[in-house]
């Protein structure tokens, strides 16, 4: 990890060693990340040559990432089965024409393949950060992994920890929609080193499983936030393809107004922040920031009470039940510091109608065949709300991410595709 400077914790600011092997900051059990040595960098690749802009993959970031592709001793670590690199759709027809609003939108898919890019192997954001799960566990020499997930980061991992050769326990609740728990459930039954516990009520139930028959075991966490900054560093990725070209659409590096962004653990938001941050000090962008916008379910919405509320820190919630499990998320370790960020980009909180995230579903599949996740449809439907708060402005350039999907939820959803 050449470029690596050092770990510090979101919170207290401590410093460690970049190859420490170890979870949540001791001083105050807040999440950990990286600090890029950006000068270096910027030295040492000159003419943005660390960019490599025919890898279709987030990968394609060189030395940016912890795990640099162009380092032969670090390069054999790297575990990519294709993730990133997704497309940026442009849907300001449908913004003009059915939601009657006056911008350019666009729509980060990261659920299905396009030709001409990348793709997430299981269809969710949720690989980028498991590509570096596994990864950073090669590199470390770890080989049992545990995660307690809502479902996509769990199908993630086990995907990922089957093609590697890891030990994998996955801890999900039992309302998962199916196709995603039966795929795991498949390779649990298949594959003697991938494990599956099923639990009442949400990732909070999960962990605390964990806590309690995998942690003693001798798996290491990767919770969201508590894996040393690896899933940040994956999310990352997302922010940097915001910035770069977008073939067709733009040419030059640049940002995008406004991000909607649906909001479970959040860790998407701290790393497309990080990335911010460090392409300004390589110079490819300036200190302008998109204004994030935190999109939840009406049902749970931990992060937007909060931001209403002008909190510190979330609250923790009891869960709910909606279509978005993704976003069903009680609390996190992390949301302190997606709270502070969306604070400083200028933006908000969103909730929304388990009936408003249906008709979007519902809309962009039958209009334009987009197969959208809920949670991706979340955003879509933020779209109004947040024109009407004052949020975004006539012709601002706005981006929602599709994280994931939407076949991984059926059959919740097959009734919306009619």
């Amino acid at each position: 990890m050449k470029y690596v400077k050092h770990l510090v914790c979101t919170g207290c600011g401590t410093t460690y060693p970049e190859t420490e092997l170890m979870n949540l900051c001791p001083q105050d059990n807040r999440p950990l990340q990286f600090v890029m040595d950006v000068a270096k960098i910027k030295n040492d690749y000159p003419d943005e040559s660390w960019h490599h802009d025919d890898l279709p993959s987030m990968w394609r970031f060189g030395a940016l990432l912890p795990l640099n592709i162009d380092d032969n001793d670090e390069s054999h670590c790297i575990f990519s089965l294709g993730e990133g690199h997704t497309p940026v759709l442009d849907f300001t027809q449908y913004a003009k024409t059915q939601l009657k609003l006056n911008i350019d939108f666009f729509i980060k898919d990261e659920g299905q393949p396009h030709q001409g890019f990348g793709a997430n192997p299981t269809g969710s954001f949720k690989d980028r950060g498991m590509a570096m799960v596994a990864s950073m566990a090669r590199f470390h020499g770890i080989h049992k992994l545990v995660v307690p997930t809502q479902g996509n980061a769990g199908d993630s991992l086990a995907e990922y920890s089957l093609k590697a050769g890891f030990e994998t326990a996955v801890i999900m609740p039992d309302d998962t929609p199916m196709p995603i728990l039966g795929k795991v459930s498949a390779y649990a039954q298949m594959h003697e080193k991938i494990h599956l516990d099923l639990v009442s009520g949400t990732i909070r139930e999960a962990a605390a499983l964990m806590k309690e028959k995998y942690l003693p075991q001798g798996y290491f966490n990767c919770a969201t936030f508590q894996e040393p900054g690896w899933r940040i560093e994956g999310k990352k990725t997302m922010g940097l393809e915001l910035a770069e070209p977008w073939p067709g659409i733009k040419d030059s590096w640049s940002l995008p107004d406004v991000i909607l962004y649906p909001t479970g653990g959040g860790t998407g938001i701290l790393g497309m922040w990080k990335a911010f941050d460090e392409l300004e000090q390589l110079g490819m962008i300036d200190s302008k920031r998109p204004r994030i916008i935190a999109v939840q379910s009406e049902k749970n919405a931990p992060v937007v009470h909060a931001l209403q509320n002008n909190l510190k820190d979330t609250i923790p919630t009891d869960g709910g039940q909606t279509l978005a499990t993704g976003l069903n998320v009680p609390g996190g370790v992390g949301h302190f510091k997606v709270l502070d960020i969306v604070r400083q980009s200028g933006g908000g909180g969103i909730t929304v109608s388990e009936s408003a995230i249906a008709d979007q579903l519902s809309a962009l599949y039958r209009d334009y065949r987009l197969w959208i996740s809920p949670e991706g449809a979340a955003t879509v439907a933020a779209l109004q709300p947040a024109f009407e708060s004052g949020l975004i402005k006539s012709s601002d350039s706005v981006v929602c991410f599709n994280t994931g999907s939407f076949e991984k939820y059926l059959p919740n959803v097959r009734k919306l595709l009619c």
